[in-house]
């Protein structure tokens, strides 16, 4: 009997998960928190930070590495001094980060390409409940990097932090509004009828 022969092309497989596949996903994280309750965060931090240093080395499947970044940049948020997670947003992102510290998951990890998927799968979850901190972050980092650009400095040296990151975010809202309303007085699309001044 020949082996079979796998298809050397990529291939899409969509995965729906029933709301009783989620519940099995909570308990799990509900599991995790128990077993790892008593640890701090600089433990729960280093626990996600050993995964991502396990798996640095390896050949990942694509839908586990790409997860694995959301990993990273959840760990970062954590981490970040200039961006000063408030304290119930910084105890959501470590709550999400429990299941990674939990010495097992709902696959092991030492099962070839499976056993992440698990992880990979919990990594989504909490992206998705994470999604607006996490934007805001990307944001963040984006805007802190293109300033230490602007000003010929390195990232690490610029100590700018989220209430200044706010406050340009701000002031640019209010510049593009005046903007706008510059250039529909000029092009003679709109004009004042409210506020006349006589």
């Amino acid at each position: 009997m020949t082996p079979c022969k796998l298809p050397t092309m990529s291939m899409d497989i969509s995965i729906t998960l029933s709301d009783s596949d989620l519940a099995l996903f909570v308990d799990g994280m509900k599991s995790a928190r128990k077993k790892v309750d008593n640890l701090d965060a600089v433990s729960i931090v280093g626990a996600a930070r050993k995964l991502l240093e396990d798996t640095r080395c390896k050949e990942l499947p694509d839908f586990v590495a790409t997860r694995l970044k959301h990993l990273e940049t959840m760990i970062a948020m954590v981490e970040d001094a200039g961006f000063g997670l408030p304290a119930a947003d910084r105890d959501n992102v470590l709550a999400a980060l429990t299941y990674f510290a939990s010495p097992d998951g709902l696959v092991p990890d030492s099962v070839p390409v499976l056993g992440l998927l698990d992880d990979a799968i919990m990594i989504e979850l909490c992206a998705l409940e994470l999604k607006h901190e996490i934007e805001a972050y990307n944001d963040f980092r984006k805007w802190r990097e293109n300033e230490a650009s602007r000003r010929s400095l390195n990232t690490a040296e610029l100590m700018l932090t989220r209430v200044d990151w706010a406050e340009a975010r701000r002031a640019e809202t209010i510049e593009r509004m005046h903007r706008h309303r510059e250039e529909s007085y000029v092009s003679g699309t709109w004009a004042p009828v409210l506020f006349k001044v006589r």
